[in-house]
């Protein structure tokens, strides 16, 4: 991935963080703790799957987005690690 798309990715990461809780186009709700931060790439879009517990901001899964749905791998793999960073704790 080229330098200036993964600035890109962290910028927006960056954001979300610091002025959380914030919507649309940014962010978007998955469901119940899971969002995505959307980053617009000259090659696409790129997806960032996290969860917020207390203060902290949690990255699940990245992945440059090709079709207009979200790929079902995608997000069964940041499902999973939710459920495996929240056991426990919620």
């Amino acid at each position: 991935m080229p330098r200036a798309d993964k600035q890109q990715i962290g910028e927006d990461v960056k954001t979300a963080q610091l002025g959380w809780p914030l919507g649309m186009p940014l962010i978007r709700k998955i469901e119940k703790d899971l969002w995505e931060v959307r980053t617009r790439l000259a090659n696409g879009i790129a997806r960032v799957f996290f969860t917020v517990d207390g203060d902290y901001m949690i990255l699940l899964h990245g992945f440059i987005k090709k079709s207009q749905k979200t790929p079902q791998n995608d997000l069964k793999t940041a499902i999973a690690r939710l459920r495996n960073c929240t056991r426990g704790t919620r």
